[in-house]
């Protein structure tokens, strides 16, 4: 909460009071003027010149100012308000107007006042109230039983309606509560389950690329092998094979900068899956294995087609997109299908390939709603979605997915080619992160 609005609270509470106890004042006044003008309009009201009257303006006058200066009654103030009452009933006069500032003590304490001190404070001006009728019934000639059950009566109403209504206001402010700290237990739990998501993504990340370094690494040490044999016999040939070696490398060196800074703010998680890892047979994955991907979804009985725009296997063959890159596409698409087929089964499923003019790669897996669904799609995304967006991160790429006009779903991947240099010259390795920290 702003401080603005700290401060306009207390304003807001201390308004209410102080006006009910400043309309009990103005009422007593209000009252005594139409005495003053038609005797028979108000019965027993005394003047101006009267001091009954003063003492009777001076008691309500003090509830009045015990309203303002204490908004939230407490059970003291709340006591002090009731005494009024038979005050003002030994006086004969003003006992109708001191009942209304009770009225308005006793929902605020009911509501607000401490809960070991309320209650008795309630029963307390529940007397006084009862005491106080009864005792100007019978200075009016009223019989003493009736007096009495007046006395009651009134005491009922003036107590016990506002402690039903605070009863209903406290009800409605747990209820309230309880949903807040519901609402905050979800929002912690799926806070807690994407931080989940994201470590597991992240691990799986890391081995993938490991795979993908071991993998380029073995390449180069046979590449650099051929070099050593063909410097005397072909120097030019080996310059080019040189200047390759150091593009792939450099390739390499930034897809590892930018997930050390992914990975550089998260704890070490644990052994959370993933694909890949340190033995084994080294699959790679990359955009040419985007159309095999693609039958084997259409096997499986998705309805799915492929679609390429541009120089798409350019892209890949001359290193535009690095494997880290061409990974993210594999993954991008493996999870559109993924959830295409778990979300809408049945429906029609699209994967486009635009390289445009060379410059980017975008990605679209689109499909449309089930043929059975009556209902919207859910708008909230899954953590499998968090994953792709960690992987987009790690190669520049942005990630854009949401619900279609006609109730399906797309997801869309735009991920920037690598500045090329041509062959024969050094390349220059570039750092597409500010701050990447080199492993």
């Amino acid at each position: 909460m702003t401080e603005p609005a700290r401060r306009r609270r207390p304003l807001a509470r201390s308004a209410v009071p102080a006006t009910c106890g400043g309309l009990a004042v103005g009422l007593l006044v209000a009252a005594t003027l139409l005495h003053a003008a038609d005797p028979t309009a108000v019965l027993g009201m005394p003047g101006f010149d009267d001091p009954t009257w003063w003492w009777a303006a001076a008691v309500v006058g003090a509830q009045a100012v015990a309203l303002a200066v204490r908004p939230r009654a407490t059970p003291g103030v709340l006591v002090a308000v009731g005494a009024a009452v038979p005050a003002l009933a030994v006086l004969g006069e003003g006992i109708g107007i001191a009942l209304f500032a009770v009225l308005v003590a006793a929902f605020e304490t009911a509501v607000e006042g401490p809960r070991p001190r309320r209650w008795p404070a309630l029963a307390t001006v529940g007397v006084l109230v009862a005491a106080g009728v009864a005792t100007s019934e019978l200075r009016i000639g009223t019989a003493a039983p009736a007096a009495v059950v007046g006395g009651l009566m009134q005491a009922l109403g003036t107590v016990g309606l506002p402690v039903l209504a605070a009863a209903v206001v406290g009800s409605r402010r747990e209820a309230r509560a309880a949903r807040a700290d519901t609402l905050a237990a979800r929002t912690r739990e799926h806070d807690a389950l994407v931080q989940v998501a994201v470590e597991r993504e992240r691990t799986a990340m890391a081995r993938e690329l490991h795979d993908i370094a071991a993998h380029h690494l073995s390449g180069i040490a046979v590449m650099t092998g051929a070099i050593g044999r063909q410097i005397d016999v072909d120097p030019a040939g080996a310059k080019i094979a040189v200047a390759q070696v150091r593009e792939q490398s450099t390739a390499m060196l930034r897809d590892l900068r930018n997930l050390v800074v992914l990975l550089r703010d998260t704890d070490a998680p644990g052994d959370a899956g993933g694909t890949g890892g340190t033995g084994g047979t080294v699959r790679m994955e990359t955009l040419a294995g985007v159309a095999e991907l693609v039958d084997r979804a259409r096997e499986s009985g998705l309805d799915v087609t492929l679609e390429r725009s541009g120089p798409v296997d350019e892209l890949a063959a001359t290193g535009s997109l690095g494997p880290l890159a061409q990974l993210v596409v594999y993954r991008t698409v493996q999870e559109g299908l993924a959830n295409a087929s778990r979300h809408a089964p049945g429906a029609r499923c699209e994967v486009l390939l635009d390289a445009g003019d060379g410059s980017a790669l975008v990605v679209t897996v689109r499909n449309g709603p089930p043929p059975d669904r009556t209902d919207p799609p859910p708008h909230e995304p899954g953590y499998g979605l968090v994953g792709m967006r960690e992987r987009a991160e790690v190669t520049g790429a942005t990630l854009r997915h949401g619900p279609r006009v006609d109730g399906g779903w797309q997801l869309r991947l735009t991920v920037p080619a690598a500045e090329r240099t041509p062959t024969g010259q050094t390349p220059t390795a570039r750092t597409p992160t500010e701050g990447g920290t080199t492993p």
